[in-house]
């Protein structure tokens, strides 16, 4: 039995070299995002003094943040292998449904005007956020219907509904008074606590509690799992319609908050805000290192994904590159992303058909010879 034990236990240790090996490749392709980060922050601080300084950098990552909590709804939804073009305009209603309630409206049947307390505000536009999310979660686990049609109609819904609220007009009046109590949207979600920008903050809370999510709960595992291939999940017990909806509605979520946040940072609810805001979601996600075709992605590799679009947008503004050369490059970059992440799944694939047939091949090898 000590033998047995001795030779058993000793095998392990001889493949630990190929292991490292495959281990280093996967994080080479894996870590793409952080590289691309880091090479944006050395070359953007060579060319310009001002790219590093503290100040700009807060004011970076107050860009980064907005992004990014929107970009993580998004990324529940990719991991499911789909898609959602309507966040968006998620961002814009929701931002509209505040300054609407903030600067008061009329009360049916009566000439009394309603000004609800800030967090009335701040719930109602979350909800109606949630609300559009449960909408597109119908349409594409009940219905049937395309993601991306379902969603891209409800880009065109939303931002309709925003039009019609505001007319076509900008409400800026969103300070509120003191005597009727519906004061401190701007204090408080405008502020800075401990010098960092609310937003900021958001973003962090935000991270932490998708990412316990995803990888500590029950649905965290289903989302991977009908993400990775929808018929086993469901013949495993995995509820998928439900994790459908779901993803969708925590994805409006998201665009519920950060149309908040953009309302306050303005300070304006315009119908107009969140405009291709879902573009940059995507690019994101897409950068961090997510599939499209669902089943891999992380929150981590979300937000770098988020930096590095955010950094070098403002990194291009700030060493005078035109508009339009910035929207070649920020294209130019999501297409590389997008051809390392082929790249990647075609190296997976051909790892994958090595070791299958390593068993039939050379089935009396030792444990410790390399493939």
């Amino acid at each position: 039995m000590t033998d047995t034990l001795t030779s058993t236990g000793a095998a392990p240790s001889a493949p630990a070299r190929p292991k490292r090996k495959i281990d280093v490749n996967a994080l080479l392709v894996e870590g793409r995002a952080l590289v691309a980060l880091v090479v944006i922050i050395v070359v953007f601080a060579l060319l310009s003094d001002n790219y590093l300084r503290p100040e700009n950098l807060i004011l970076m990552t107050r860009h980064v943040a907005m992004n990014a909590v929107l970009a993580i709804g998004m990324l529940l939804v990719i991991l499911n292998g789909g898609i959602d073009l309507s966040v968006g305009s998620t961002v814009g209603l929701s931002g509209v449904v505040a300054g609407y309630l903030l600067r008061g409206y009329d009360m049916p049947f009566t000439a009394l005007i309603a000004y609800p307390p800030v967090w009335v505000v701040i719930i109602i536009s979350l909800a109606v956020g949630a609300f559009v999310g449960l909408i597109n979660g119908l349409l594409v686990s009940r219905l049937k219907i395309a993601p991306f049609i379902a969603t891209l109609g409800m880009l065109y819904v939303a931002r309709g509904v925003a039009l019609l609220i505001t007319n076509g007009e900008t409400f800026t009046a969103l300070r509120g008074s003191e005597t009727l109590g519906n004061t401190g949207f701007l204090t408080v979600l405008a502020s800075s606590p401990l010098g960092i920008p609310f937003p900021i903050w958001v973003m962090v809370a935000f991270a932490l509690v998708f990412s316990l999510l995803l990888t500590r709960t029950a649905f965290g595992r289903w989302l991977y799992a009908t993400g990775g291939n929808e018929r086993a999940a469901e013949l495993s017990g995995v509820p998928v319609q439900k994790v459908k909806v779901w993803i969708y509605v925590l994805a409006g979520f998201c665009a519920g908050a950060v149309g908040l946040l953009l309302t306050a940072d303005l300070p304006a609810a315009t119908p107009r805000g969140g405009e291709l805001y879902e573009l940059n979601a995507i690019a994101a996600v897409v950068i961090g290192g997510a599939a499209l075709s669902g089943g891999r992605g992380t929150i981590r590799g979300t937000i770098i994904g988020a930096f590095v679009i955010g950094f070098l947008v403002d990194g291009l503004v700030i060493v005078g590159v035109s508009t339009f050369w910035q929207q070649v490059i920020k294209g130019a970059v999501i297409i590389i992303a997008v051809g390392i992440d082929q790249v990647q799944q075609m190296i997976s694939k051909r790892n994958a058909v090595k070791r299958a047939h390593v068993p039939s091949s050379a089935p009396a090898a030792p444990a410790g010879t390399p493939a």
